[in-house]
């Protein structure tokens, strides 16, 4: 039964068995087989998911942290768009009148070339050097910061300095708006931010534009123009590539790859930027192996000719750029400055200037001693060269000066070494002869002195050479070449001429009349030893020089120059000051004096008398008229010069006179333009009638003020030719046949002594004296010091200029007449002219007053009263 139950049994189908739901997979039973991997798996799953919980939460925390680290460091960043039209700094340029090169003004030196301009060698070669993805990324190169962050770990606690991962448009940000290079996180972060900003404000070739030129490139080089001129002295244009490539291995590290200090360095970077350009594919592997091949050939900068020896007028440029534009756009704006200089004239002016000092230092000044001593013996005579060339060159000597040491001294000469740099740093010994020391007495002065003592003593003339040098003194000296022999007269060996810097200065300006321009201007001995202009900066009193304007006052006032005024004393009556009583440079007195003959003899008595005639504020209105002063004293010893002004403007002054009584403004500036070529400035523009209509000839009027009447004006030039063809100034004038008219001028007790004068188309002043105001010496007038220096510089300055005449303006007739001290030639005005029926003189002013008469002192005026002692002398 049970068997046929089992049976049956397996004839029906089995109950079927539960099945869990679709959804849940079947469970996995205990033991081998496959229950274990599915009890594995769920922890796997556990696992992962609080990873990628995790994972999320440190996402969410990292995008948090770094928004705040964004908010933070990009709170106060500069704005990048202002580099849009950025100006770079750019250096300024003054050119003389012949546009050769006179100065350059800069805070770094920079040649801004636009991205066009730059070759597209140097542009890739920079680009394979320092970035090579700059045209792809945005900003910020990821592949770059992660290839530098390995490299920094690997060589972590090695003491090396982190390399970094800066592309140029981060370049570009530190240095032109963070100008931080601190190496920190919070910098770099800085960086990156304004990076990405430069990016999307800018483009690519504005970038790379900045960054070329403002790279600092070493040798005081900003830029790759001004790199290219700094080590290969030649144009951007005209590098090869091996040079592109030396110029972009420089930023990394200027001075370690200069090559003119280590050129095995620069060598070995350069390479590495050919084999960098080679890799981008801007040049070819032959290219690079051939560029290789080649040596760094530095070629040091030359600048263009500059003209030499006019840093006084330069600086007072630049002082008057600054004045106008600002440090700022002078120093850095690029700006192209035009000036009124002659070269030639330059040149002249500081030649005869220099010799002018040199005269006076001769023969006032004496003997002040050697540069520096040697130790005299055996030693000296077999090494000298070395000793001689650790003497300190003196500063203010002369370019063509040597320093030589006296090598052995006889009696009658003294055989002097010396290296002569001209013929290529060669050792020569020549002699210095005793018949070219006579002027060398001994001055003993106080160590340092600048000005000699009240009357200083001089030794006795030299007899010996060992009354002036001995071996071992080092002297400055000038070479004077041999001299053959004419007649009677013996030639002259090559030999060496004793020199010494004076202590005594000058100045001397030279105008053109017709338009103002200075083309001369010599501030002094040497820029080199004093940048105080002389010519600019000091007030002196001109002394007798200011009597023209006295004079001319009184022509405007309808004196004539034949009316008569007393030469006698004269007595000013100052109250509680006391009495003042100027005296002529004669000490005499010469009675009756027509105008004319008192200003050719400079009589101060005269001068005073006519001052006090016109009063001392007509004559003020007349100095200022033509910008002598901004103000003045109304006193009368004001009328003898005793009053302070600048050489720039008494020569400003009498350019007034050669132009008839207008005012003349003197300006060293023709024009300036900016950086783009547009004129920013011009002086003197006139207006010009007819220009517009080609028919016609052009009028160009002269719209200058009109001090004084041109007919009172031409009187007194005609007077002034007086002073020089007969007067005062008759140094001035000898040989130069010319029509010259001018005045000496010498200050109280000579402590300046003064020339002006000019002829019809140039005026040039001359001053003589110590810085710190001191005597020059008894009778060492402005005729005898300041005088021949006029002479020297203008027998130059008219050369191939035409011989003009003062032409006389309508309204006046040019008459002889009989001065009591010869005949001479003078204008008058209508019913002026001697003989002629009418008052002589007209205008109804009375005659001076008579001899020793007591005259009431007038009012000081606003500016303050003058010191009675003060007063022109001659």
């Amino acid at each position: 039964m049970t068997d046929k139950l089992t049976a049956g049994a397996r004839l029906v189908p089995p109950a079927p068995t539960p099945q869990p739901p679709p959804s849940q997979p079947p469970r996995q039973g205990k033991g081998k087989g496959k229950g274990k991997p599915r009890g594995a798996l769920a922890w796997i799953g556990r696992i992962m998911g609080l990873f990628a919980g995790l994972l999320t939460l440190g996402v969410a925390g990292a995008v948090l942290a770094g928004f705040i680290a964004y908010q933070r460091f990009a709170a106060d960043l500069p704005d990048v768009t202002g580099l849009r039209n950025y100006q770079p700094r750019m250096m300024s340029r003054i050119y003389a009148g012949d546009s050769r090169l006179l100065s350059e003004l800069a805070v770094e030196r920079r040649i801004f070339v636009p991205y066009t301009a730059i070759p597209e060698i140097v542009k890739r070669a920079f680009v394979s050097a320092e970035d090579q993805n700059f045209f792809l990324h945005g900003g910020v190169d990821p592949i770059a910061i992660a290839r530098a962050a390995v490299t920094d770990l690997m060589t972590y606690r090695q003491g090396r300095r982190p390399i970094g991962a800066s592309t140029i448009t981060q370049q570009v940000a530190k240095n032109m708006l963070l100008g931080s290079s601190e190496v920190s996180l919070a910098r770099k972060a800085r960086e990156a931010i304004l990076a990405i900003r430069l990016d999307q404000s800018l483009s690519k070739e504005r970038i790379l534009e900045l960054y070329l030129n403002e790279i600092y490139l070493g040798l005081q080089s900003y830029g790759v123009a001004a790199a290219a001129q700094s080590y290969f002295n030649k144009p951007l244009d005209e590098l090869t590539v091996q040079e592109a490539a030396f110029l972009a291995a420089l930023p990394k590290a200027p001075n370690n790859y200069n090559p003119f200090r280590f050129p095995d360095a620069a060598k070995a970077r350069r390479d590495w930027v050919l084999d960098r350009m080679a890799e981008d594919r801007v040049i070819t592997a032959e290219q690079a192996a051939a560029a290789k091949a080649q040596p760094i050939a530095p070629a040091q900068y030359r600048r263009p000719d500059m003209v030499a020896g006019a840093d006084y007028f330069a600086e007072e440029v630049r002082r008057r750029l600054i004045d106008r534009f600002g440090a700022d756009q002078t120093t850095q704006g690029g700006l192209v400055v035009r000036t009124s200089l002659d070269p030639v004239l330059q040149a002249a002016a500081d030649t005869a200037l220099r010799e002018g000092l040199m005269r006076y230092d001769r023969r006032r000044g004496g003997w002040r001693g050697p540069v520096a001593r040697l130790p005299a013996g055996p030693a000296l005579r077999t090494g000298w060269e070395g000793q001689l060339g650790q003497v300190q060159r003196p500063p203010g000597m002369l370019p063509d000066w040597k320093l030589a040491v006296v090598l052995e001294a006889s009696d009658t000469e003294a055989k002097l070494g010396f290296v002569d740099r001209a013929a290529g740093a060669v050792p020569r010994v020549l002699p210095m002869q005793m018949a070219d020391l006579g002027w060398a007495r001994v001055a003993h002065l106080p160590p340092g002195a600048l000005v000699p003592p009240p009357n200083l003593q001089l030794g006795p003339t030299p007899r010996r050479i060992a009354d002036v040098v001995k071996p071992g003194d080092v002297v400055m000296a000038e070479l004077a070449p041999a001299t053959a022999g004419q007649g009677r007269n013996a030639g002259r060996p090559e030999r060496l001429l004793l020199r010494q810097i004076p202590l005594v200065q000058g100045a001397l300006v030279s105008i053109e009349p017709s338009t103002g321009r200075v083309l001369a201007l010599s501030g002094g001995w040497s820029f080199e030893m004093s940048q105080f202009n002389r010519a600019t900066q000091a007030s002196r009193q001109p002394g007798s020089s200011f009597k023209p304007f006295v004079y001319l006052t009184a022509l405007a006032n309808g004196i004539s120059p034949s009316q008569r005024f007393l030469d006698a004393p004269f007595v000013l009556d100052q109250g509680a000051a006391g009495k003042w009583r100027p005296n002529n440079y004669e000490m005499d007195f010469l009675g009756a004096v027509p105008l004319r003959i008192a200003l050719e003899k400079s009589l101060n008595l005269v001068t005073v008398r006519v001052a006090n005639q016109v009063g001392m504020d007509a004559v003020a209105q007349t100095a200022i008229g033509f910008r002598l002063f901004d103000n003045m004293p109304r006193v009368l010893p004001a009328a003898l010069g005793a009053v302070e002004t600048t050489v720039l403007r008494e020569a400003g002054a009498y350019a007034g006179l050669a132009m008839g009584g207008r005012e003349v403004v003197p300006t060293l500036i023709d024009s300036v333009q900016d950086r783009d070529g547009h004129v920013i400035w011009r002086a003197g523009a006139r207006s010009c009638h007819g220009c517009e209509d080609p028919l016609h000839l052009p009028v160009l009027a002269d719209d200058r003020r009109q001090v004084v009447d041109p007919a009172s004006t031409f009187q007194l030039v005609m007077m002034m030719q007086g002073v020089v063809s007969r007067g005062t100034g008759g140094a001035a004038a000898k040989g130069l046949d010319r029509a010259i008219a001018g005045k000496t001028g010498t200050s109280q007790d000579f402590q300046d002594a003064w020339f002006g004068g000019f002829t019809p188309d140039l005026v040039t002043v001359v001053w003589i004296g110590f810085d710190t105001p001191t005597s020059l010496g008894n009778n060492e007038t402005g005729g005898a010091l300041a005088a021949p220096i006029w002479h020297d510089y203008m027998a130059v300055a008219l050369k191939g200029r035409p011989k003009l005449a003062f032409v006389p303006p309508p309204g006046v007739a040019l008459v002889a007449w009989d001065s009591g001290w010869g005949t001479v030639t003078d204008a008058f005005k209508p019913d002026q002219v001697p003989g002629a029926s009418g008052p002589v003189g007209g205008g109804g002013i009375p005659q001076a007053e008579g001899p020793g008469a007591d005259i009431a002192a007038p009012a000081p005026s606003s500016a303050g009263g003058v010191d009675s002692a003060l007063g022109g002398l001659y």
